[in-house]
C-alpha cells in the first residue's frame, strides 16, 4: 500500500523543483524594463522604492544577491533567480491544495487512502500544479524581480495553512495554525497587499468547519466577516494605526507643546500597553477565541513591522528614497499611495461632469523644527450632482482619456453618457478587455504580444487567416483551448461533488479576479498589459483543471471499477495540455540572451559627457538607469533627474546632496520657494505692457517672495505666484562658452547670446521653475542632455536649443535655423558614441526574444542612428554615413527584430550612401508584412491601431522614393496595393490621421 503522506510529500517537491528549473532556465540575466530595475537597485542597497514600498521584499532579496558574490554584473540574476524559486514554491503549495481539496471531494480520512485515491489525486496535483506552471502571466513575473512573484508565493501558502487548519482536529493545534496564517499575513504586506483579497473567501473554510449545516444566510456573513478581516488589514491597520499616531503627535506637538515624537511615543504605549493587557485578560479569563483572535491582531503586525525598514532608510538618505516618508506625516501619505491620486469606487463623477466648486479640505502638514506646519490643503472637488452615478467606470477629467470613453461608447462631442455606457464600460473594456482577455490568454491561446491583442481559440490553430508577422511572433501561443476545458471540466465537478469546497474556490478566483477589477476600476488606457494582477484568479481555476483529471478520473473508474488504473489513464490523457502550453509558451518566456533594457540605460549615461545631469521622463526611461548606477557601478558621475518627481519638494531636496560621483545640482531658489505647497503650480497671468522677462530677474522675484508675483488663490487659504510673461529670457556669455569648447564644431553661427525659454502651456510646473533655476545658475558650468521623452513633456520650450549626442539632447546656447526640420547634431560626437561607446548585446540573435517594449527602444535606437546619418550626409561624410547605417543593420538586424517605422525611414539614406540592396530589402520586407498586415485588418475587420497606420504610411513613403530611384515596377505594384486599401478603408485610417 503506498504512504499517501510521503508519496504527496515527495511528488508536490518534486512539481516543484520541475517548475523551479525551469523559471532559472529561462530567468532574465539582468534587469527587466518596468519595475525590476528599481527593485533591484533598491534590494541591493536597502533604498526606498515607489509607495506603497515593499520592505520584507527588498529584504529577502537582498539576501539572494549576496550570492552574486560580489559581482555587481551577476546580482540581478541571482535576484531574478528568488522569484523563480518563491514561484517553484508557489508551485509546490498549489500542488498540495489541489491534493487537499481532492482529499475532501473524495472524504478520504488520514490514513485510510486507497492506492487509487493515491494515483488519482497526485495526477490531478501535477496536472494542476503544471498548467498553472506554464501559465503565461505567471511564468512572466516567475524570471524577474517583481513583487509579483513572492506575493503569488504568501497567497498560495496562505490558501494551503487554510486548508490544512480545515483538517486538524485538535482546538488547540487550531488555534496555533490561524495565528501563523496571521503571521504570513502580516509579512505579506511586506510584499504586495493581493494577499488580503483571499480572506473572505478563505472565510467561508471557517464557516463550513465550525458549522456543519450551512446556509446561504450564514456563507453571506462569513463573507462579510471575511471582508471585514479585509478592512480592518487594508484600512484600519496598515494606514490606520500609523495615521491616528500622527494626529495624536500633531495634537501633542502643535497643540500642547511637547517635543516632536512625544505623541508617537505615547500612542505606541497605549496601543502595545493595550493590546498586552487584553492578551493577559484573554489568558486569565481563559476566553480562546479573544485570546487567539488578539494574538492574530499581533503576529499580523509583527509581520507588518517590516515597514520600519522604510522609515530606517529613509532617514538615512540614500540615493533612490521616493516621497522621503522619514516622519510619521509622510509615511502615512507614503502607505496611502497619495502621488497617484484618487480613483472613484462606488459613487463618483462621469467624465463630462461639470466642477461645481473647489473647496480647501484637510490640512496637509510638513515635520518643521519645533513642530509641524500647515504648508498646503487638500482640495476637495465637488461635482454637479446630476452627472453623478454610483459604481462609476467612465470617470477621468485627462483630455486623451475623455476622447477614447467617446470612442469606445460611440458618443459624439457633447453627448452625456448614460448609466448604460458606464456598464457598458465596464463589461467591455474593464471586465473583458482588461480581465476576460487576460484569462484567455493564458487557458486558450494569445494572438501576439502587440499592444491590445486578442485571445485565441481552437479554430484558430487550424485557420490560415493571420499573416506571417503574426504567426511569426514568438508570442503566437495557441492551446486549443484544453486548459480552458479541463478547468470548466473540473469547475462542474467540484461544484457537484464538494459544494462547499467549491464556494471556496470560486470565492478565490471572483475576489483575485472580477472583484479586484472593480476595485482597480482601470483607467482606459494603461501603459502596459496588466495581466500580472489577476494570477491569483488564475491560481484558483487551476485548482479546477486539477478537479478535471479527479473528474475523468471518475468516470473513467466507473468503467472499469479500478480507480488506480483510472487515476493513471486520466492523468495520461490530461498531462499533454500542461506539456502544450509549455512547448508554446517556451520561446516568448525564455529570457536568456536579453540585456538590451540594461544596454540601453547604457548608452543613455554613455551619450553624456562626464559630470552631466541627465533628465528622463517616464519609469523604463529611469528604472534601468537606477539599476546600471547602483548595482553595475555604471556612469555614476551622472546625476540622473527624472523630470516627473521635479514636481516634488523631497526630490529637489535629494538633488541638493551628493549622489555617488555627481555634485549637488546647483540652484538658487532655496527650500522656501519649492517646499509641498508653495509654487506647486505657476499660472502665466501676461501682465499688459510685459512681452518678456528675464530669467533671472524672474527667479530673484520667486526667491524673495516679491509681492509682483502674488495672486489670488480663490478659496485656498494659501497665496500662489504667477509668471508675468510667457518669454523667459536667458542671457548668455558667448564668449565664455565659446572659449569653454561647448560648441561643436561648425555651429559657431547658430550661436546665441539669448535664449528664450519660453512658457508653452498656460502654467509652469514646480519641477519646470526647478528646471528653469537650474538652467539659468548652471551657468554651462555642468552639461545638461534630456532623453526623448522628458523633452516631450517639459513645459518650457527647448526643442531649439538642443543638440544631439548619440541618444540624448543637449542644452547649448544654439539656435536651430528656422524652417530647419531635421534635428541639430554633434557629428563628431554621435559617430564615437554609436560606433565605439554603444553596447548592444544579443540583439542581433534572432533565437532570443524581444518583445514590444524592447521594440520600442530598439525603433529609438534606430531612430537616432537615422539622425545621425542625416546630419553625415549633410556634412558630405558619406562613408561615415555608411558605416553608421550599416552598424545598425548589422547589430539589430530584420531576423532579430523586425524592420519599424525607422527602419523604413532609413531606406532614403541607405540609397543615398549607395547601400541600395539593404535598402531594397528593407522596402520588400516591409512592403510584404504591411501589406499582410492591412490585408489581415481588411478581412477580420479591425480597427485601424498604431501598427496598421505605419503599414499605410510606409507604402505611401516607398511608393515615391522607389519612383524617384528608378524601380517604376515595383513602385507600380505597391501602389496598386495602396491603392486598394485606402479604396477599401473607405477613408477609415486616413482620417484617424
Amino acid at each position: 500500500m503506498l504512504d499517501y503522506k510521503k508519496v504527496n510529500n515527495l511528488t508536490g517537491w518534486l512539481v516543484a523543483a520541475v517548475a523551479t528549473l525551469v523559471y532559472v532556465l529561462t530567468v532574465e540575466q539582468t534587469a527587466s524594463f518596468w519595475d525590476p530595475g528599481e527593485f533591484i537597485a533598491v534590494s541591493y542597497k536597502l533604498q526606498v522604492p515607489h509607495p506603497p514600498g515593499a520592505p520584507f521584499f527588498l529584504l529577502i532579496y537582498r539576501m539572494f544577491g549576496f550570492l552574486a558574490m560580489g559581482d555587481g554584473l551577476q546580482v540581478a540574476y541571482w535576484m531574478n533567480v528568488g522569484s523563480a524559486v518563491f514561484s517553484g514554491l508557489t508551485i509546490l503549495f498549489l500542488f498540495w491544495s489541489i491534493t487537499l481539496l481532492g482529499r475532501k471531494l473524495f472524504k478520504i480520512k488520514a490514513g485510510e487512502e486507497s492506492a487509487g485515491q493515491t494515483i488519482t489525486l497526485m495526477g490531478a496535483g501535477i496536472v494542476g500544479a503544471l498548467v498553472y506552471t506554464f501559465s503565461d502571466s505567471f511564468w512572466f513575473s516567475a524570471v524577474e524581480a517583481e513583487v509579483y512573484a513572492m506575493s503569488s508565493f504568501f497567497t498560495a501558502i496562505v490558501i494551503w495553512a487554510f486548508l490544512k487548519w480545515d483538517v486538524i482536529e485538535d482546538p488547540i493545534l487550531e488555534n496555533k495554525w490561524m495565528i501563523f496564517i496571521a503571521y504570513l499575513v502580516g509579512l505579506s504586506i511586506g510584499v504586495h497587499l493581493l494577499n488580503l483579497v483571499t480572506l473572505p473567501a478563505l472565510a467561508l473554510i471557517y464557516y463550513f468547519k465550525k458549522y456543519p449545516n450551512p446556509n446561504i444566510k450564514g456563507g453571506i456573513i462569513a463573507l462579510l466577516c471575511g471582508g471585514l478581516a479585509l478592512i480592518i488589514i487594508n484600512n484600519l491597520i496598515i494606514p490606520g494605526l500609523p495615521s491616528m499616531a500622527g494626529s495624536i503627535e500633531i495634537f501633542f506637538v502643535n497643540s500642547i507643546g511637547l517635543p516632536i515624537g512625544s505623541g508617537i511615543v505615547f500612542f505606541t504605549a497605549v496601543f502595545l500597553g493595550s493590546l498586552i493587557y487584553a492578551i493577559l485578560y484573554s489568558i486569565k479569563k481563559e476566553k480562546v477565541i479573544l485570546n487567539t483572535v488578539l494574538l492574530s491582531l499581533t503576529f499580523v503586525l509583527i509581520g507588518y513591522s517590516s515597514y520600519a525598514l522604510i522609515v530606517i532608510r529613509a532617514n538615512q538618505d540614500p540615493i533612490i528614497n521616493e516621497n522621503n516618508p522619514k516622519d510619521i506625516i509622510s509615511y502615512v501619505s507614503y502607505l496611502k499611495r497619495e502621488q497617484y491620486g484618487y480613483r472613484p469606487l462606488l459613487h463618483g463623477q462621469y467624465f463630462t461632469a461639470k466642477v461645481v466648486s473647489q473647496e480647501d479640505g484637510a490640512p496637509i502638514y510638513v515635520k518643521g523644527k519645533d513642530k509641524y506646519e500647515i504648508v498646503d490643503y487638500n482640495t476637495v472637488t465637488k461635482y454637479d450632482p446630476s452627472r453623478t452615478t454610483i459604481l462609476p467606470r467612465i470617470y477621468s477629467t485627462q483630455e486623451r482619456h475623455k476622447q477614447i470613453y467617446r470612442n469606445k461608447l460611440g458618443l459624439s462631442p457633447g453627448q452625456e453618457p448614460s448609466f448604460g455606457d458606464n456598464l457598458y464600460f465596464m463589461f467591455t473594456h474593464q471586465l473583458g478587455h482588461m480581465y476576460w482577455r487576460y484569462f484567455m490568454w493564458n487557458f486558450s491561446g494569445r494572438e501576439s504580444d502587440y499592444s491590445d491583442a486578442p485571445w485565441l481559440g481552437i479554430t484558430d490553430a487550424f485557420s490560415d487567416k493571420f499573416p506571417d508577422y503574426i504567426k511569426e511572433n514568438k508570442a503566437h501561443n495557441n492551446y486549443l483551448m484544453l486548459p480552458l476545458l479541463l478547468g470548466l471540466i473540473g469547475f462542474f465537478f467540484q461544484a457537484k461533488k464538494d459544494p462547499n469546497s467549491f464556494y471556496v474556490t470560486l470565492g478565490l478566483f471572483l475576489m483575485m479576479g472580477v472583484v479586484l477589477v472593480l476595485y482597480l476600476n482601470s483607467p482606459p488606457v494603461e501603459p502596459r498589459e496588466r495581466d500580472y494582477i489577476y494570477v491569483g484568479s488564475f491560481y484558483a481555476f487551476a485548482i479546477w483543471a486539477g478537479f478535471g483529471v479527479l473528474a475523468l478520473a471518475h468516470w473513467i473508474g466507473k468503467m472499469n471499477k479500478n480507480l488506480a488504473i483510472a487515476g493513471v489513464m486520466a492523468t495520461l490523457i490530461t498531462f499533454p495540455v500542461p506539456v502544450i502550453m509549455a512547448f508554446q509558451n517556451w520561446d516568448d518566456h525564455n529570457r536568456q540572451g536579453r540585456y538590451f533594457s540594461v544596454d540601453s540605460a547604457r548608452n543613455f549615461l554613455a551619450s553624456c559627457e562626464p559630470n552631466a545631469i541627465l533628465f528622463t521622463g517616464g519609469d523604463n526611461d529611469t528604472f534601468p538607469l537606477w539599476y546600471v548606477q547602483a548595482v553595475e557601478n555604471f556612469r555614476t558621475d551622472v546625476r540622473v533627474v527624472v523630470l516627473s518627481y521635479f514636481d516634488t519638494d523631497w526630490y529637489v531636496d535629494q538633488m541638493t546632496r551628493k549622489a555617488y560621483e555627481s555634485d549637488p545640482l546647483p540652484f538658487s531658489l532655496t527650500i522656501e520657494n519649492y517646499r509641498k505647497g508653495t509654487n506647486d503650480v505657476l499660472y502665466l497671468y501676461e501682465r499688459e505692457g510685459l512681452d518678456a522677462i528675464s530669467a533671472k530677474e524672474y527667479l530673484r522675484l520667486l526667491r524673495n517672495k516679491s509681492d509682483l508675483l502674488k495672486l489670488s488663490a480663490g478659496s485656498s487659504k494659501m497665496t500662489i505666484n504667477m509668471v508675468p510673461a510667457r518669454n523667459l529670457i536667458l542671457d548668455v556669455d558667448i564668449e565664455k562658452v565659446y572659449n569653454d569648447g561647448l560648441i561643436p564644431e561648425g555651429m559657431e553661427a547658430l550661436m546665441v547670446d539669448q535664449m528664450n525659454l519660453r512658457v508653452k502651456g498656460e502654467y509652469v510646473t514646480k519641477g519646470n521653475m526647478m528646471l528653469l533655476d537650474l538652467i539659468t545658475t548652471n551657468n554651462w558650468e555642468r552639461p545638461i542632455y534630456f532623453n526623448n521623452t522628458s523633452m516631450a513633456t517639459i513645459g518650457l520650450d527647448l526643442e531649439d536649443y538642443v543638440v544631439m549626442e548619440g541618444m540624448t539632447y543637449r542644452l547649448l546656447p544654439v539656435r536651430k535655423p528656422q524652417n530647419f526640420r531635421a534635428e541639430l547634431v554633434n557629428t563628431e560626437k554621435s559617430y564615437k558614441h554609436v560606433m565605439e561607446d554603444f553596447a548592444f548585446r544579443g540583439m542581433d540573435n534572432p533565437d532570443n526574444y524581444f518583445d514590444d517594449e524592447f521594440r520600442r527602444f530598439t525603433s529609438n535606437h534606430r531612430s537616432t542612428i537615422n539622425s545621425i546619418a542625416i546630419a553625415l550626409l549633410d556634412e558630405d561624410e558619406m562613408e561615415k554615413a555608411a558605416d553608421v547605417l550599416k552598424l545598425g543593420l548589422a547589430r539589430m538586424p530584420h531576423e532579430a527584430i523586425p524592420y519599424d517605422l525607422a527602419s523604413g525611414q532609413s531606406a532614403p539614406l541607405l540609397f543615398e550612401v549607395g547601400e541600395e540592396e539593404l535598402a531594397l530589402d528593407i522596402v520588400e520586407k516591409m512592403s510584404v508584412k504591411s501589406i499582410q498586415l492591412l490585408d489581415f485588418y481588411a478581412r477580420t475587420n479591425r480597427e485601424y491601431d498604431r501598427e496598421a497606420m505605419i503599414s499605410l504610411e510606409m507604402l505611401k513613403y516607398f511608393v515615391p522614393l522607389l519612383e524617384e530611384r528608378g524601380y517604376n515596377d515595383l513602385a507600380a505594384e505597391l501602389r496598386k496595393d495602396l491603392e486598394r486599401f485606402v479604396g477599401s478603408s473607405g477613408g477609415r485610417g486616413l482620417d484617424r490621421r
